[in-house]
């Protein structure tokens, strides 16, 4: 699932293509990907200017020239591809947004959705979010405020989007994995030394992981060089087996809260 440095590399890549412009053309082939009667949807949107693009946690927000929102969350397996009919990747299009002689494909949305909402709506919907890992209001002492009322195992508390908004299942373990920390360790054993050590590692793994592209594999647009690098130089996400890069050990596969997470079990303590 495309997780915050992801749908960060989304919206500055949408903001270089479609900020600004006019969506020409709409199409819906999934009603389930929608929240509208299609009919209803398209007319609402069809030539209206796309101003800008922004993020919150997971997920996307298309803020249109009639103050209406079109609110992504790709969720799992849900990707996006920009390019001509030519260009675009031979999967089943959920929903086409036409700019033009280009299009916005929204591909795998099995799970996700692109909804339509008012402001007032949008701000309803994302209201259980917690705050923002990258925001420079977001300090350390914020951090340990808020995990001060956490218990329970480490994993399961960095998935929980009220407790800090775009972390998911590859990043949580990246984390924990650049604090030293397992991520099925009790959170109440965790001293204020690791506390602030995690909040550092978690600054400093998802602005990599952006500076990167992130891990998906698809590219955005044709010559894309840049999304999805950060796979290739992850640490423990998806290495089962494979020896840790900074010990040697064997990196161990475990479910936690039926989710898969990834650590060392030599140098993560």
């Amino acid at each position: 699932m495309p997780e915050l440095p992801e749908m960060e590399n989304y919206k500055i890549l949408l903001n270089e293509k479609i900020a600004g412009q006019i969506i020409t053309d709409v199409q819906v082939n999934r009603e389930k990907s929608i929240n509208l009667n299609p009919t209803l949807f398209i007319n609402t949107i069809k030539q209206q200017k796309v101003l800008n693009i922004s993020r919150r946690g997971k997920h996307l927000l298309f803020q249109l020239q009639n103050g209406q929102i079109l609110l992504l969350h790709l969720m799992l397996g849900g990707w996006m591809f920009y390019g001509t009919e030519a260009e675009k990747p031979k999967r089943t299009v959920q929903i086409r947004l036409s700019f033009g002689q280009n299009h916005l494909y929204f591909i795998g949305l099995r799970l996700g959705y692109l909804h339509l909402y008012s402001q007032s709506e949008v701000e309803k919907e994302l209201s259980h979010l917690g705050p923002e890992p990258l925001s420079n209001d977001f300090t350390v002492n914020d951090f340990l405020l808020r995990i001060k009322k956490k218990h329970g195992r480490l994993k399961t508390t960095m998935l929980d989007q009220e407790f800090i908004a775009g972390i998911g299942n590859c990043y949580s373990a990246e984390i924990c994995f650049d604090a030293k920390i397992l991520p099925t360790k009790d959170i109440d054993d965790i001293n204020d030394v690791g506390r602030s050590q995690l909040y550092q590692s978690m600054k400093f793994v998802l602005q990599e992981a952006l500076k990167h592209g992130g891990y998906l594999e698809n590219p955005f647009y044709n010559g894309d060089k840049l999304t999805g690098s950060f796979y290739k130089i992850r640490k423990v996400y998806d290495r089962k087996g494979e020896a840790c890069t900074r010990c040697g050990a064997t990196i161990i596969e475990e479910m936690i809260s039926s989710r898969k997470t990834f650590y060392c079990p030599n140098c993560q303590k």
